[in-house]
């Protein structure tokens, strides 16, 4: 499939005149038996057959106003490729599919499907949702296998911009700028591309060669990747700010939330990230080996890193997987896709349970967590109901390793020599329209300007970021090359260079 410009494709419905939503029930995609899964890291699902797909996508009532599109922090085109794909046209599909979203591959495996586009699937008044996740899995994938996705380069404009970080926020800023011809370098501290992708979520839910897929497309791009390099340590902002016309600060979030509670310093006791590190790539970082075989494991915290932990620990050999969280199921801020293979493959969750002791033996080890049991109260300023303790109902519940997944903060942003970045009282960067910071020509994304948060939402700020750029610069008196290495005359007239597609 040969790259083009933004087009609208056509996507007549296939299904004008009747309801196939009546005719075919919903489908979940194949998965593989939790007992089986558990032996490996492999990823449990599997994809529809062709003939399905056309049934499930033929669901779709084609709505005046979609509700899925609005669901999708990317507002990706649905009904159109969900149209198509009903008529088997799936590399059409995959091109529409693309417009949107840099990496729909990646999104459709690790999206909460069923808090966005799918929650918002106006057959859930009737019935039950399209399966969108699964059907934008499988055309992608397809469009792939065929080799139908196109990574042309394009011709330089005359810009240059460092990516700081590489991430969902970094790729997808580092990709739109780089179809438009600017010369990206992305710097990475670690040894290895991808961000929390690659470190923090499993290969039951995303393999990594699928993530090095993605990576190779933007270096046939153009994009150059320089690892080892910590921004505020081996270089400076303001080297970079000299080197380059513009940067992006998409250095997530990454410290993590403490316990605070009595006893996390003991023996057995381990942040949530390099556990998942350990045990999900090389311990190239020098991690601490946590050997969990055989021995019970408590996690504290009821997020999607709370349920990567329960059934990282329990492919590990653990003998028990235990989840305390002090809310019930229907206000734990996790995936109830995810909690519900957590359930498959034996993990358990105490709910309305908070954690207020880690208690240790006289050897300083972990042997188990004293807890009280909760109930719901009045609302919070969240809008979830508090949880309020219940008198007389504390007990203890047995660990060897205690696992905390209390979520995390963005890291500090390092000074420039004009100023630092703006941020507010949680952390995160302070952000114009554009996506620029409060130092002119620093533009940031991602979990740095919202916390933790969704992959889907990283790449939309990175998309966002990227059109900033491209008006900032564009609009600027700078002429490219002038501290950056860059050759006079390159510069486009701005009339030239395609409008980036938020």
């Amino acid at each position: 499939m040969k790259e083009t410009p933004h087009r609208r494709l056509a996507a007549t419905p296939v299904h004008p005149a009747k309801s196939p939503w009546r005719n075919f029930d919903r489908k979940g995609p194949p998965k593989r038996p939790g007992a089986e899964r558990t032996g490996d890291f492999n990823e449990i699902y599997s994809h529809f057959d062709e003939e399905e797909i056309k049934r499930q996508a033929s669901r779709c009532i084609q709505c005046g106003e979609p509700r899925c599109m609005e669901g999708c922090p990317l507002s990706n085109r649905i009904p159109e490729w969900l149209s198509l794909a009903a008529a088997g046209e799936f590399l059409e599909a995959a091109e529409v599919s693309g417009t949107t979203s840099n990496f729909p591959e990646i999104c459709s495996r690790i999206c909460p499907q069923e808090r966005l586009c799918e929650g918002a699937c106006v057959l859930n008044m009737r019935s039950e949702p399209v399966a969108i996740g699964a059907i934008e899995q499988f055309i992608n994938d397809y469009a792939l296998a065929h080799g139908a996705v196109s990574a042309a380069r394009a011709p330089f404009n005359g810009f240059r911009v460092a990516v700081v970080g590489s991430g969902p926020a970094g790729i997808a800023c580092a990709d739109e700028l780089a179809k438009r011809g600017y010369r990206v370098t992305v710097l990475e501290a670690l040894n290895r591309a991808g961000g929390l992708l690659v470190y923090g979520i499993p290969a039951f839910k995303l393999e990594k060669s699928i993530i090095d897929r993605r990576l190779e497309f933007l270096r046939r791009r153009g994009v150059r990747f320089q690892f080892g390099v910590r921004v505020g340590k081996d270089v400076s902002l303001a080297e970079l700010s000299s080197e380059f016309d513009a940067v992006f600060w998409g250095v997530g979030a990454q410290r993590p939330k403490p316990a605070r509670i009595p006893g996390e310093s003991l023996a057995g006791v381990h942040e949530a990230l390099p556990f998942l590190i350990q045990k999900n790539v090389d311990n190239s970082l020098g991690f601490e080996p946590v050997d969990v075989h055989r021995k019970r494991v408590v996690v504290l915290g009821g997020g999607d890193t709370a349920m990567d932990c329960l059934r990282t620990a329990i492919r590990a050999g653990a003998s028990e997987a235990v989840c305390l969280y002090r809310r019930d199921l229907d206000n734990m801020p996790g995936s109830r896709k995810e909690f519900d293979n957590a359930i498959e493959e034996g993990a358990r969750f105490h709910f309305l349970t908070n954690p207020e002791e880690i208690l240790g033996c006289a050897d300083g080890q972990v042997e188990g967590v004293r807890c009280v049991r909760m109930k719901l109260g009045e609302p919070d300023e969240s809008g979830r109901r508090r949880p309020v303790a219940v008198p007389d109902s504390h007990h203890t519940v047995k660990a060897d390793h205690v696992l905390v997944a209390y979520g995390f903060d963005p890291v500090a942003p390092p000074p420039r020599g004009d100023g630092e970045m703006e941020v507010n009282q949680w952390g995160g960067v302070v952000l114009d329209e554009n996506g620029m910071t409060s130092l002119p020509g620093i533009f940031a994304g991602g979990d740095a300007f919202r916390g933790p948060s969704l992959v889907s939402e990283a790449a939309r700020d990175g998309r966002k970021a990227a059109g900033g750029i491209h008006r900032y610069l564009f609009n600027s008196p700078k002429d490219p090359g002038h501290e950056s290495g860059g050759f006079p005359g390159d510069r486009p007239p701005s009339s030239t260079v395609p409008p980036i597609s938020l």
